[in-house]
């Protein structure tokens, strides 16, 4: 069929020309929108600038076809063979292309935003600087694809693979990258904030200078991948494998990593701000140093000698102990949480919230802390609801005191800067916390009951395992002892010359020691 006769009854409201062979046939610019052209052989036909809006092209052949500029918005290219096609700068935004076989098309500038690519097969086929907003390529082949400068965010690759695929600079926020096949894949300054690779095979992938911040990539193998530079704040890697990743220089600021295996990785010049420093896999680790300054800027830095990274990566967490001598009652719980809900707004470092184990005679309420440092100050504030709270905090402040006293001619410089550090985070505690107005924050059934009245016993763990108990009513565990009767007993029965009986500082120091000492550059 000529083009003219096409043209003609196209014109006359024909729209069914299903199973034609329009092989090499030039229908450049022609407007055949909603047009029928299932099953229709079109290879090497010229349709670039055509109008093909809405058109029926499943199951077409389209090989070495040109469609530069073509219209193809909402087609549907279901099982169509366009490869080799000449695709450049064409629309193809909604349009279905479900297994459709695209290998070696040229896609240059291409608008794929929001289309349908299940399961298509793009082996080896150029997408630089396409579109493909929110477009759906779960299950799809991709490998060996040039995306460079790509923009795919919100896009949907669910399983598809990916070997080899070149994606630097490409735009890959909030995808879904789960369980795909990246081996080899270039995501050279890629951005892939907020995308799910979780359970994705990125062994080998280049992702030097790429954005991961927020990134979801548990389960995630990432062995030998080359993550110099990348930016993985607040991402995910819980279980992850790192072996023999490269992270020098990476941003790993408040990443979630427990269980990640890091075996023969490279952290040099990592940012490790409030990351935990246990339950990792660290045997045969390469690390000089690690900045864990809030940001990044050098401020704070540890440097390792021998086996220190051994001993810095299988830290236990610092945490604070809050032991209550009473179970937690239905409505003690509710106040116990406003009330560390509302001291929080005044003191950030307590907005996690803290976990609670409930026994049959006691509660234990436990704070995990980003380093050591915070230890004390965190103390000081968590004990705020509780009857104890003046005690155990005039036994924290003694402490400090008595350390600052005694460093400065008994401590060596590292200890002495352990007790520096330890001091200034102390006075900027005290300072945040002085605008909290403790009648508003604690109801009256905290004066009331008998759960925030109940003796208490404080202790701080270190990371070095190494406990301190900061203060131990002395009445604590003898509620159901017969207290009765003696003219030498303070509230509640405890002895007055024990009520605020202080730790001995060489057991402070001994704790102080435990601490792992921030040089700095």
């Amino acid at each position: 069929m000529e083009v003219e006769e096409i043209l003609q009854k196209y014109a006359a409201g024909e729209r069914n020309f299903a199973g034609l062979n329009l092989c090499e046939i030039n229908l450049s610019r022609v407007n055949l929108s909603g047009a029928n052209l299932s099953n229709a052989i079109l290879s090497v036909a010229n349709l670039s600038g055509a109008n093909l809006s809405g058109a029926n092209l499943s199951g077409a052949k389209l090989n070495v076809t040109r469609l530069s500029g073509a219209n193809l918005s909402k087609a549907n290219l279901n099982g169509a063979i366009l490869n080799v096609a000449n695709l450049v700068r064409a629309n193809l935004s909604e349009a279905e292309l479900i297994q459709a076989s695209l290998i070696r098309a040229e896609l240059i500038r291409a608008e794929l935003s929001r289309a349908n690519l299940i399961e298509a097969n793009l082996n080896a086929a150029d997408l630089r600087e396409s579109k493909l907003r929110q477009v759906n390529l779960s299950g799809a082949n991709l490998s060996e694809a040039d995306m460079r400068g790509a923009s795919l965010a919100g896009a949907n690759l669910e399983q598809a693979k990916l070997n080899q695929t070149d994606l630097s600079g490409a735009d890959l926020s909030g995808a879904n990258l789960n369980n795909c096949e990246l081996r080899h894949v270039n995501f050279n300054r890629a951005n892939l904030s907020g995308a799910d690779l979780s359970g994705a095979n990125l062994r080998w992938a280049v992702l030097s200078g790429a954005n991961l911040q927020w990134a979801n990539l548990s389960d995630a193998k990432l062995s030998g991948a080359n993550l110099i530079g990348a930016d993985l704040s607040n991402s995910n890697l819980l279980n992850a494998s790192l072996v023999h990743a490269d992270l020098t220089q990476a941003n790993l600021s408040r990443a979630e990593w427990v269980g990640a295996d890091l075996s023969g990785a490279t952290l040099t010049g990592a940012k490790l701000y409030g990351v935990s420093r246990f339950g990792l896999k660290t045997d045969g680790i390469i690390c000089d140093w690690v900045d864990i300054s809030p940001h990044g800027d050098h401020t704070q830095l540890y440097r390792f000698v021998g086996e220190d990274s051994k001993k810095f990566f299988n830290q236990t967490p610092p945490t604070v102990r809050i032991v209550i001598d009473a179970p937690l009652d239905q409505e003690s719980n509710f106040v116990l949480a406003a009330s560390y809900h509302k001291i929080a707004q005044q003191y950030p470092s307590l907005s996690q919230p803290p976990s609670i184990a409930v026994g049959y005679r006691r509660t234990v309420i436990t704070f995990r802390v980003e380093s050591d440092e915070q230890l004390f100050p965190t103390a000081y504030v968590a004990i705020l609801p509780f009857e104890n709270a003046a005690a155990t905090q005039r036994n924290i402040i003694t402490s400090v005191k008595q350390l600052r006293a005694h460093a400065t001619n008994h401590l060596s410089i590292p200890e002495l800067r352990r007790v520096q550090q330890l001091s200034t985070v102390m006075s900027q505690a005290l300072n945040q916390i002085a605008a909290i107005d403790l009648a508003k924050i604690f109801p009256p059934i905290v004066e009331r009951s008998s759960f925030f009245q109940a003796p208490t016993h404080t202790i701080l763990l270190n990371s070095s395992d190494r406990s301190l108990s900061v203060y131990h009513h002395p009445s604590f565990g003898k509620r159901f002892m017969n207290q009765a009767g003696s003219p030498n007993q303070g509230p509640a029965g405890m002895p007055s010359s024990q009520q605020f009986a202080m730790p001995p500082l060489s057991v402070v120091i001994d704790f102080i020691k435990g601490f792992y000492s921030i040089e700095s550059q």
